[in-house]
């Protein structure tokens, strides 16, 4: 998809600095973090949201990859969220996951 920044940044067309890369998925730092930590992991196939997805599988790779920074950066036992937006609700029209930290009991109630 031509205007999807994502796909710039899985193209290198625009720069980003890679947390985690493979085959089908890019993880990298949210450009406005609302935490410390604060990394997207998107597929790199285009997919616009979580309702268009027809391959249910990437969820699963997208998952494992979320819990290896999860332990990388250090967020075990120290609170974290990973959230998903759609139907309208995301700024970017491509599925991405946004992996937060460290979240107290606070910050969640709160």
């Amino acid at each position: 998809m031509e205007e999807c920044i994502f796909c710039k940044i899985i193209t290198k067309e625009l720069p980003s600095k890679s947390v985690y890369e493979d085959d089908e998925v890019l993880a990298f730092p949210d450009i406005h973090p609302v935490r410390p930590v604060h990394i997207l992991v998107i597929p790199k196939k285009h997919i616009s949201e979580l309702v268009s997805l027809e391959d249910t599988a990437i969820i699963q790779k997208i998952f494992a990859v979320a819990q290896k920074i999860i332990k990388e950066k250090g967020l075990e036992g120290k609170g974290y969220r990973v959230t998903n937006n759609g139907g309208g609700a995301q700024i970017i029209d491509h599925l991405h996951f946004h992996i937060m930290g460290p979240m107290t009991k606070t910050a969640v109630m709160g």
